[in-house]
């Protein structure tokens, strides 16, 4: 019964590892979308890490990125950007690739 055992640990360890992965991914992703939506409404240095802060903050209004991409499109379309839904989303997945990307690079 060892071996059964250690193979669950192993699944839980493996699962444990995942979880955090998925959540440092979002972190990362949610800032450098901060940072993409800064330029767009030119913000400054200090004002621009203030927002993606705020980005990173938004991911725990609930499940799912719809929190996130309100954000991004209201705030873009109140700095007077013009941008669609489209967009935002299109920069949400690249900013996933370019997230995962720099984690894999730390490793």
């Amino acid at each position: 019964m060892t071996t059964f055992d250690d193979r669950e640990r192993g699944f839980e360890a493996k699962f444990a590892h995942d979880e955090e992965m998925a959540f440092r991914v979002t972190a990362r992703r949610n800032r450098l979308l901060g940072a993409w939506a800064s330029a767009l409404m030119k913000l400054t240095p200090e004002e621009a890490d203030a927002y993606a802060k705020a980005v990173v903050q938004a991911e725990f209004e609930e499940a799912g990125d719809e929190d996130v991409i309100r954000k991004l499109y209201g705030d873009l379309t109140a700095a007077g950007v013009e941008i669609d839904d489209a967009a935002v989303r299109r920069a949400l997945e690249e900013q996933t690739i370019e997230a995962r990307r720099q984690l894999m690079e730390v490793k």
